[in-house]
């Protein structure tokens, strides 16, 4: 090995996926550090959407570790690995997929063919004191970055590629259903961007409150959207571009009711309910539905750049209290059932 911190512990804790829609807190040992792989003690893990799908609805596989929106402190690198040393604070970047497909040859290696269904790979994430990850998967931590706000790398970097694959630019009207920390994300990603006109649909009025908090210039109670009664008729006001980042069926619904004719939606939100849509509202008005799945090429690059310039409200987008291992369980559960809005970061020491 390249490289090694001193005292390293033989085991860590870590929060362990039962099977039964719970985690508990156990002793794992520590990773094992490959010639290409380094180690990282984790500072914060963020708690995404797809945890609570993994523990809570049953999609995660017994025995594995939750977490892939983490930062981190380099505490040792395999032989092979160059550019990185003990001591560096970074984030997990995207996979880089296998570099050969026709998918990751056009710069799509989120839809690489060797990828694996959530929930079906024994997964070792940062729910836990430490976590290992590919050299080149890594992202450096500019100089004087918090690492609670560094963790927000992946998540906005999901967020940015809604925009991405919705073709948002200035000048559009927004709709953003649901706001959840992916929501808020969503939402702040959009005025950075430039976009003026962003209206957020969320049941929550405290979430509504904080949407505003973070730049919505509108918000709505999903009661309030128009839902019009034939194919061709257009709701006042009706959006170019409506990102649904709740996963609720009835959002997925609605979002393609608010949309002008040639409009777009975006599905951001992972859910397990289906939506029952008329296609023929899609076919006369020539609507474009799509998925947004993780991130752009080099998305979490141009994330921790945005995060660098210091023009995200962080500090709204964040929960004030980080949880521990032991209170992951609850916080699901809080998340699941919308008394949390913001990220909520996990300290595992």
């Amino acid at each position: 090995m390249a490289g090694m911190a001193d005292g390293l512990p033989a085991s860590m804790p870590a929060a362990v996926i039962q099977g039964d829609r719970t985690v508990a807190v156990e002793r794992r040992p520590l990773p094992e550090v490959g010639p290409t792989d380094v180690l990282l003690e984790v500072s914060h893990c963020g708690i995404c959407g797809s945890d609570i799908h993994m523990v809570l609805e049953g999609w995660g596989r017994k025995g594995s570790i939750g977490g892939h929106e983490w930062s981190g402190r380099v505490v040792a690198v395999g032989e092979a690995v160059q550019g990185w040393s003990v001591g560096d604070l970074a984030v997990g970047g995207a996979d880089p997929g296998c570099g050969r497909c026709d998918y990751c040859v056009a710069g799509k290696p989120v839809l690489c063919t060797g990828r694996t269904a959530p929930g079906t790979g024994s997964s070792q994430g940062a729910f836990a004191g430490y976590v290992r990850a590919g050299a080149t998967s890594l992202l450096a931590v500019p100089g004087g970055m918090d690492p609670r706000v560094a963790a927000l790398t992946e998540p906005l970097a999901v967020a940015m590629h809604g925009l991405t694959n919705g073709g948002v630019q200035p000048g559009q009207r927004v709709l953003v259903t649901g706001a959840g920390p992916i929501g808020l994300l969503t939402i702040a990603a959009l005025r950075a961007r430039g976009v003026g006109d962003v209206v957020v649909s969320e049941p929550s009025e405290g979430r509504r409150e904080l949407a505003v908090a973070v730049g919505a210039t509108g918000a709505v109670a999903p009661d309030e959207l128009t839902i019009p009664d034939f194919p061709m008729t257009v709701p006042d006001p009706a959006y170019d571009v409506v990102l649904e980042c709740s996963g609720h069926d009835v959002a997925m619904e609605a979002g393609l009711a608010q949309l002008r004719p040639a409009g777009t939606l975006v599905l951001v939100g992972a859910g397990i309910e289906r939506p029952r849509w008329d296609p023929n509202r899609i076919l006369l008005n020539e609507l474009h539905v799509t998925g947004a799945y993780c991130y752009d090429d080099h998305g979490c690059d141009r994330a921790l750049e945005l995060l660098a310039t210091g023009d995200l409200p962080t500090d709204a987008l964040v929960e004030p209290d980080d949880v521990p291992l032991g209170d992951v369980q609850s916080a699901l559960e809080r998340l699941h059932h919308g008394e949390l809005a913001g990220k909520v970061m996990v300290t595992p020491r």
